[in-house]
């Protein structure tokens, strides 16, 4: 099955195909650095790393750009709320933004250029641009003309301009006195007391949102390439000003073959905003959420797919991630030598377990690449692991001799990192997957009396002391205690 993915521009799912066979150019939007990321940020880029993992995995050279926008009008507010060092302040968020995520296992993109770099490119494009009659001068700047190309609007949303204009998040920009047309974006803006500026034909000043991208995009891939992406939000006004001034200004259309989105992030059902209370930093909810079981949760959803992140979600994300662990570990420790035995013949029609095991995975195993192939439908990835999991699970703990076991054991380690690892990034390294968890703390200050009221509990349950028994639930409810009841025995950990 080929590789298929929907394309935002044609409104359908196409065969994915490059410019140059066995390479992909990709150039995803990315982060306006004036505050430190959110969980939107974390959808949005961990949705383009699955996908940038799966392009390798297929076999595909991938070069991979995204940008930081480095000045823009949220970063001169925020500066000038602090110390009004504009620099350091971009300087410390790109930094963070590293951070969380790496914390995410999101792999690094080949480049990261920051549009001030890139601002005698951005010169250059516009005053094409005004040679070539789609743009013009004006007092405060330098505006597209959407009038000298009107075919090209709505190429993303497929609406008319005034249906798009009020749901544009507020990056529209607004009639001023320079514009002949609402609907006209800025290229450049002319400077204004205390914001940093860069001379220009038209006098000193800084440029639009919009041409950053088209400026760095066109520099690492020329005047065409494979794929764009970004959050559903910037399919307007961005991405289509992307299009008006890449189209206009090289001639070529389109200057990108295939547009990628990803879906919303809410919050208990509502969209994520500072005004609501529900606005969560990557390093708010790292604070409470283990990252891996985070990006469990992030890829346990379609990437076109709008998110609603709640407790309920995490729980969920959690149980099952530490399923996959577990299992991970267990295949890991049942590896007893290097040098496994050859295993049977995978055959699902098999009456020999082994074989049939075998055969089952190998399925679930192609399975997990047709999802992937499905315009990267990593829910159902996720769906396949989990179902191998308990496959391998249960043929780990059949009656196998070392010889097998050892060698099964290598074949699921296998199959989990090429899968879990590999393509998800959900798995740690081997060394530290089987490494002691370090001690709990907040459980070993508690932990004797909690042991204690175990026994009390399993002894009052034997005599049927109901009303004691219900007595300690209520108690270890009380400190916070989650007691789980198996054929072992009871367990318990932290709520």
């Amino acid at each position: 099955m080929p590789l298929r993915l929907h394309d935002t521009r044609r409104r359908e799912k196409v065969d994915f195909s490059t410019m140059e066979p066995g390479k992909v150019s990709m150039y995803v939007c990315g982060v306006t650095v004036y505050d430190r990321c959110h969980l939107g940020h974390a959808r949005c880029y961990l949705a383009f790393d699955l996908i940038h993992r799966w392009l390798e995995t297929s076999g595909y050279d991938v070069h991979y750009v995204q940008n930081f926008t480095d000045i823009d009008d949220k970063i001169i507010v925020r500066a000038n709320e602090l110390d009004g060092d504009w620099k350091a302040l971009v300087d410390a968020n790109i930094e963070a933004y590293y951070e969380d995520m790496d914390a995410l296992n999101i792999l690094r993109a080949d480049d990261y250029p920051r549009c001030t770099e890139y601002v005698d490119d951005m010169i250059r494009i516009t005053e094409d641009l005004i040679e070539k009659g789609n743009a013009y001068a004006a007092d405060d700047g330098v505006y597209f003309d959407i009038e000298s190309a009107p075919e090209k609007y709505g190429a993303l949303t497929g609406q008319n301009i005034e249906a798009v204009r009020s749901g544009a998040g507020g990056r529209v920009e607004g009639t001023g006195s320079g514009k002949r047309d609402h609907k006209d974006f800025a290229l450049w803006k002319a400077a204004k007391p205390g914001e940093p500026t860069w001379d220009s034909p038209w006098g000193p000043g800084r440029p639009g949102w919009h041409i950053e991208c088209t400026a760095m995009s066109m520099d690492h891939f020329g005047s065409q390439f494979d794929i764009h992406g970004g959050g559903h939000d910037l399919r307007f006004p961005h991405h289509e000003a992307e299009i008006f001034q890449g189209e206009c200004h090289t001639g070529c259309s389109p200057v990108v073959h295939h547009w990628l989105h990803n879906g919303f992030v809410n919050i208990d059902g509502e969209k994520m905003s500072k005004s609501l209370g529900n606005f969560w930093t990557i390093r708010d909810i790292l604070e409470k959420v283990d990252a891996m079981v985070l990006r469990f949760a992030l890829v346990n959803a379609h990437y076109r797919s709008p998110i609603d992140m709640n407790e309920t979600l995490l729980k969920n994300a959690e149980r099952n991630y530490n399923k996959v662990l577990e299992t991970y570990i267990a295949m890991l420790k049942g590896k007893t030598s290097d040098a496994p035995v050859e295993l049977p013949h995978a055959d699902l029609m098999s009456t020999q377990p082994l074989s049939k095991s075998l055969g089952l995975l190998e399925k679930m195993g192609e399975g997990f690449a047709k999802a992937m192939d499905d315009d990267f439908n990593s829910r159902e990835a996720v769906a396949k692991v989990l179902g191998a999991i308990r496959e391998m699970m249960k043929t780990l703990n059949s009656d196998l001799d070392d010889a097998d076991r050892n060698a099964f054991a290598h074949y699921a380690v296998n199959w989990l990192e090429e899968t879990a690892g590999t393509v998800l990034g959900v798995l740690p390294p081997p060394e530290i997957a089987l490494a002691e968890p370090e001690a709990d703390p907040r459980k070993e200050a508690i932990a004797e009396q909690v042991e204690s009221l175990l026994l009390e509990r399993t002894e009052a349950r034997a005599s049927k002391d109901w009303p004691r028994a219900d007595q300690i639930r209520d108690e270890l409810a009380t400190l916070g205690v989650v007691v789980t009841d198996g054929p072992d025995g009871p367990t318990w950990d932290l709520a």
